[in-house]
């Protein structure tokens, strides 16, 4: 009997133990409830020895219980420190309904029950006690995940950007290299491989304007600023300036049905015909111009002068207006692949196969500063400035990163993806819109924070690669974002971006 009873007693212990035990592994509180756990651990072992002791003392008694003797002085004052043991430990007698002469008198069957009753007590308290040291924890733990949960669910609808296509054009019969939007006009530019470039309409969607000009690929375009006037690199190793004076308004219907008879020829014949252009207005080329491939081009900030990149390695300073060279710049030791000058001020970065961006300050007048920006480890395919003296890099090597000007040597921001990047794009607001070889186009701002990723399915978004990417400085007709790619499409994109909070 009684190995049975310390049987079931440990089995009751051992069931205890389990329950108290399951605790959710991903509990903010783990670390304490593991902690009050060893504590109650120590309590129950040092409580169960005590009990067991306390049967054994039991047992002796009833041996004597037939002679119906008093309990000797001894006796008395054993009881009476058992007793205020298991006070200490959370259990009393005198609060089971036990006096001291009754647990003298007790015989088998009344110490097994009394055994029983300790230990239902003994649970009963323990659990109290637990309930009472973690409830209040696990109420103010759980009302901080739901609080914080609330806040990260907020955070994600205020965060939402909305976009899709609203534009869509199409007509070259080459993959296209680059596209630029007009600032003040609600016209766009593409340079195609198909030796063509073009100015289209945005809210007609057609090609008002192509320039046939060049004998190879078109690989760059870029808008005047103020003018209407085009620069575009080839790759029969020129640079060009052409004029798009186009009209891009769309005519109005007539008033009346006589006059709308009368017009429709006209104006069936005005949307079959295409503009064309054969000659520039400039051509830079010749004595100390390039020998190879021109792979961009872009306007300083004055207007006055304009900088190409080449396959030969070099880029070269120009002269609007006697078209000559102004001085070389040399140094990478890969092929150019790509130039951009600053919007404000005479600085240019450019970009090569070497791993390597150079930023070139022209701001002096006598000599050009250069610094070395190293930090990709394959092809950099695009550099470009960016607001509060920033410059912004895209690479082969799938990543993207954020550069100070005064600070060369560790980028700010590195931004981390699956597939190379192409011509970016940085908006007046800081946001970089990445275009990949996977032909995705993703958003981030400066601080490398994922902003979006632009919708691409079977019947939105290119098919291709993505060359390039422009922003629009102001909404042109729902258009926020322009992108191009060799499925030989150009997409206008609506991007509602989150207001700020």
């Amino acid at each position: 009997m009684k190995a049975t009873g310390t049987k079931a007693k440990a089995a009751r212990l051992t069931s205890l133990t389990e329950d108290v035990y399951i605790v959710p592994e991903d509990a903010p509180f783990r670390g304490r409830l593991q902690f009050l756990f060893s504590q109650i651990e120590k309590e129950f072992e040092q409580l169960y020895v005590e009990n067991l002791q306390l049967q054994d003392k039991l047992e002796s008694v009833t041996a004597v219980s037939n002679k119906e003797t008093p309990p000797s002085h001894e006796q008395q004052q054993q009881q009476l420190q058992q007793q205020q043991r298991n006070e200490r430990a959370g259990v009393s007698g005198t609060g089971l309904g036990l006096s001291p002469a009754t647990l003298g008198a007790t015989p088998t069957s009344q110490a097994e029950d009394v055994g029983a009753s300790l230990l239902a007590s003994t649970h009963k308290s323990l659990k109290a006690k637990l309930s009472s040291a973690t409830g209040g924890s696990k109420a103010k733990a759980s009302n901080k995940i739901k609080a914080q949960t609330s806040r990260i669910v907020s955070s994600f609808k205020n965060q939402t950007v909305v976009s899709s296509v609203v534009r869509e054009f199409g007509g070259h019969k080459d993959g296209i290299w680059q596209v630029d939007a007009k600032i003040g006009q609600p016209i766009i530019g593409t340079a195609s491989a198909d030796h063509t470039a073009c100015i289209w309409g945005i809210e007609s969607g057609r090609c008002l304007l192509q320039y046939q000009g060049h004998a190879g690929s078109v690989n760059s375009l870029k808008f005047h600023k103020h003018r209407d006037l085009v620069l575009t690199g080839s790759g029969d190793g020129t640079a060009h300036i052409w004029q798009a004076a186009v009209n891009w308004e769309v005519p109005k219907k007539g008033h009346s049905s006589e006059e709308e008879l009368d017009d429709s020829d006209e104006q069936v014949e005005d949307r079959d015909r295409l503009d064309t252009l054969r000659t520039p207005l400039c051509e830079f080329t010749g004595p100390g111009g390039h020998l190879s491939v021109v792979v961009a081009a872009d306007w300083l900030s004055s207007m006055d002068q304009i900088i190409t990149g080449s396959w030969d390695r070099t880029a070269i300073l120009w002269d609007v207006e006697t078209a000559q060279p102004l001085q070389p710049l040399t140094g990478h030791d890969h092929e150019l692949t790509h130039v951009s000058a600053h919007p404000t001020q005479r600085l240019v970065v450019t970009a090569s196969r070497d791993t390597t961006f150079r930023l070139w300050d022209f701001r002096e007048a006598k000599s050009s500063a250069v610094s070395v920006f190293q930090g990709h480890t394959e092809t950099v395919t695009s550099s470009v400035f960016a607001r509060d003296d920033k410059v912004v890099s895209g690479s082969d090597d799938r990543t993207i990163k954020v550069w100070e000007l005064r600070n060369m040597r560790s980028a700010l921001a590195t931004i981390r993806t699956d597939s190379s990047v192409n011509r970016l794009a940085v908006s007046s607001g800081g946001i970089i819109a990445i275009p990949h070889d996977n032909r995705q186009i993703r958003l981030f701002d400066l601080n490398g924070q994922r902003v979006a990723r632009l919708p691409r399915t079977s019947r939105q978004g290119h098919r291709r690669m993505v060359s390039s990417v422009a922003w629009a400085e102001e909404p042109l007709l729902n258009c926020d974002l322009f992108s191009c790619g060799f499925d030989r499409r150009v997409f206008g994109w609506s991007i509602i971006m989150p207001k700020d909070n």
